[in-house]
């Protein structure tokens, strides 16, 4: 006898439409004789209960994703940076379905729910590795706290009215002092969220490589950096200064830096995994994300002309007509 298939469901429950779409999930899902496994205080919220074997009711903690073939997440990227936290360390892959705004994290979106479910029910979907770090805090060179991040971890001033002393390292060496905002160290997946305000550049998932971005730094070498997957970044805020510091790890989790604390970012041990239903490249999820302007693209009718060209020594290209363009919406239809 073959296990049951089991999905666990996450939404950002203070919305109302999220509240909706998580309860069509799980009724969709449990007649398909899947079990949706729900957290206590999101069942709740909810209004479902573990009356029937068919929904189940677990903690937070390191086994609320073991089992799970699936983790359906309903909300922008900040509930699917919660949904990486929550199965850290799982296999269970994530499928974002996007209710926020831009949601870059997400496949699906919110009028795309009823496909979303059947692709689910049918198996039809694939899933992709993303590229991690690891942090580990030091204070007096001693290791107080460790922590991961899917897009990036941040050193960032405490006070407004006081510039943060830096100096980084990579791979062991000293690279700047920096009097700064803060510095950013960014995966690939994160090269669109707080690196991409920064200034850093945009940079393909398919990449393996990890960045690192000042902020506001008063030096004449302040640029974004990028290298290697397997260099280790390490960011000292100066002692004896009075600036202390503060780390982020993907806005959710903080770690106070005071004079003399050290943090250090390589590459993570365990790689979030992430759906897709689409084979859409990146490039066009960059356009449909941010609204990018490809108007006068010519790119599918030039290869158009070439493929229905006569065989012939010398080419002959005419003038292209106002029908001849397109989008990127429309090449991949």
């Amino acid at each position: 006898m073959t296990d049951p298939r089991r999905v666990l469901l996450l939404a950002h429950t203070g919305r109302e439409d999220a509240r909706e779409v998580a309860r069509a999930f799980a009724k969709a899902l449990t007649a398909h004789g899947i079990i949706v496994r729900l957290i206590a205080s999101e069942a709740e919220e909810l209004g479902l209960d573990a009356t029937g074997p068919e929904i189940e009711i677990v903690a937070v903690d390191d086994e609320t994703a073991a089992g799970c073939e699936i983790a359906v997440v309903l909300g922008g990227d900040g509930t699917i940076l919660r949904a990486a936290e929550i199965t850290h360390g799982q296999p269970t892959p994530l499928l974002g379905v996007n209710l926020g705004h831009v949601g870059f994290l997400a496949e699906a979106e919110y009028e795309h729910v009823g496909p979303t479910i059947q692709a689910i029910i049918e198996r039809d979907y694939t899933t992709e590795e993303r590229l991690t770090v690891d942090v580990a805090v030091y204070r007096d060179k001693e290791l107080v706290a460790t922590t991961f991040a899917l897009n990036e971890a941040s050193v960032e001033k405490a006070a407004r009215e006081r510039m943060l002393e830096v100096v980084v390292e990579i791979d062991g060496r000293p690279l700047s002092r920096w009097g700064c905002d803060g510095v950013v160290c960014a995966t690939p997946t994160g090269s669109t969220a707080y690196n991409f305000s920064a200034g850093g550049p945009v940079v393909w998932p398919g990449v393996e490589a990890l960045l690192m971005v000042p902020i506001s730094a008063h030096a004449l070498f302040a640029r974004p950096m990028v290298v290697a997957p397997d260099s280790v970044m390490a960011v000292e805020v100066l002692a004896q200064t009075e600036g202390a510091g503060v780390l982020w790890c993907d806005g959710r989790r903080t770690f106070d830096l005071p004079p003399g604390a050290r943090i250090e970012v390589r590459r993570g041990v365990s790689p979030v995994h992430l759906v897709r239903l689409h084979r859409a490249p990146f490039t066009d999820r960059l356009v449909a994300k941010f609204g990018l302007p490809v108007e006068g693209w010519r790119g599918a009718s030039e290869r158009r002309r070439r493929t229905t060209a006569p065989t012939s020594s010398v080419e002959v290209v005419t003038p292209a007509g106002p029908h001849d363009r397109t989008t990127v919406g429309e090449e991949i239809q």
